[in-house]
């Protein structure tokens, strides 16, 4: 495990965003475990900063094995939260909106081989040989109604519902997590980041920051250009390069 840390370096920050009066996402930075996550939570002020909340909580028990094994435990637990916040939460919860759920986008890294495990529309970007590429494919009413209309992206969005979710943790009784594995290359960057980052960006304005050589260089670029904008949502990013 130690290996791990002395490769990967990591940096993570949330932000309000101006307009919501409360933080609903969550992060979690542990390189020395080779674990990184982001949640955003959902289902009202409470609720959806507890689901994401609980999220990085659950994960940050460390795990043991190698990278199949730890794969396995952390779907495990994420299946585990799934039922408690569809079931005991939602059924106790004094709340005129019943929904509590989040987001959840997880990178886990042992050696030369990565796996990223989301449910939701927090996103995992990959940076390698100066090109940007996004590893993860949202869970939402949007990106549905393009793969399965053939709609483009703009004619998507004006769906009423486009940002509506399709998967989240919490939000339905089976969970149905995507995970994808790959091999690291030296000089390989990822961005973990809640949909409040990536609305107000462009994948070359992305891609720009990823390219800074530190991963605290990426975070404050990537920062400061939301945050210079109307920032109407929560923003979180885990920023992690070798």
């Amino acid at each position: 495990m130690q290996a791990v840390a002395n490769l990967w370096r990591s940096a993570a920050r949330t932000d309000t965003g101006k307009v919501r009066a409360r933080n609903e996402d969550a992060f979690l930075a542990l390189p020395e475990q080779g674990l990184w996550v982001v949640a955003d939570g959902m289902g009202g002020h409470q609720n959806g900063a507890l689901a994401s909340r609980l999220i990085v909580e659950q994960l940050a028990e460390p795990s043991v094995g190698d990278l199949p094994q730890r794969l396995d435990e952390l779907r495990k637990r994420l299946h585990t939260l799934n039922r408690r916040l569809g079931q005991e939460l939602t059924v106790t919860a004094a709340h005129p909106d019943p929904v509590i759920g989040s987001t959840v986008v997880a990178l886990l890294i042992e050696g030369d081989r990565a796996a990223c495990v989301w449910a939701g529309d927090s996103r995992c970007y990959l940076w390698r040989g100066s090109r940007l590429y996004q590893l993860s494919r949202d869970h939402s009413l949007l990106q549905q109604l393009i793969d399965e209309q053939q709609l483009s992206p703009s004619e998507a969005a004006r769906h009423p519902a486009a940002h509506a979710l399709t998967r989240a943790i919490g939000a339905s009784d089976e969970l149905k997590l995507e995970i994808l594995e790959l091999d690291v290359l030296p000089g390989d960057a990822f961005l973990l980041c809640s949909d409040g980052l990536y609305q107000g960006m462009s994948a070359d304005a992305l891609g720009a920051a990823l390219n800074l050589p530190s991963p605290q260089l990426t975070l404050n670029r990537l920062f400061q250009q939301v945050l210079d904008g109307p920032a109407r949502d929560n923003l979180s990013a885990v920023v992690i390069r070798r």
